[in-house]
């Protein structure tokens, strides 16, 4: 039950972040393929809904191994945000 709380309050956080990185005007959002730039790139935060919901449904059969993959995942969209929103990229 923790690991499934754990993982939505990861995924919280993951979409804060998918959010401020779309609000962002970075350069690099226009280079997006255009199926990426419809709706202004909010077709991308479906995609992360789905994987969220995958995370918490393996989670849920009672694999906690996928939380730590899903950590790892968030992780990674973090390094990724602060690359970006920071204008290092």
């Amino acid at each position: 039950m923790t690991a499934l709380i754990v993982t939505f309050l990861l995924g919280a956080g993951n979409f804060a972040m998918h959010k401020a990185v779309l609000e962002s005007g970075h350069p690099l959002l226009g280079r997006m393929p255009w199926f990426v730039q419809m709706l202004d790139g909010r077709g991308t935060l479906v995609v992360e809904f789905f994987v969220l919901l995958g995370a918490m449904l393996f989670v849920g059969t009672g694999n906690a191994g996928w939380a730590w993959a899903y950590a790892g995942y968030t992780l990674l969209n973090a390094v990724a945000a602060w690359l970006i929103l920071t204008r290092r990229v």
